[in-house]
């Protein structure tokens, strides 16, 4: 009969592949790496949640600079797009503030 590998070989191989890159034990004892790979999982799970959280952090401080530039506020801004049913959201009229300034003044004066 020929000889068979164990699984649990196997498996520590391929914790040990997923763990290249990471310092000291964790990349070479198979505890430590299944540790830090539990770790490095829930950081790059809040790290995906914290992205969404910053990038709306810069489209609204974007807004506030633009729309001081007309007299107005951020909040004011909103409040004139929403009165005005203007649905275009925060990200892309970011965009038209920074890439197109000339749009962004005809959207504002349209919901003046």
């Amino acid at each position: 009969m020929p000889r068979t590998k164990s699984i649990s070989a196997r498996r520590h191989r391929k914790v040990i592949k997923e763990a290249r890159g990471f310092k000291h034990s964790a990349k070479t004892r198979v505890k430590g790496a299944k540790e830090a790979l539990l770790h490095a999982g829930q950081y790059a799970y809040h790290g995906r949640k914290l992205r969404k959280r910053d990038l709306r952090r810069l489209w609204i401080a974007r807004l506030n600079a633009a729309a001081r530039e007309h007299e107005l506020t951020y909040s004011k801004l909103i409040n004139l797009l929403k009165k005005g049913n203007v649905e275009i959201d925060r990200k892309i009229l970011s965009d038209i503030a920074v890439s197109d300034p000339d749009t962004f003044k005809k959207i504002i004066t349209e919901v003046k």
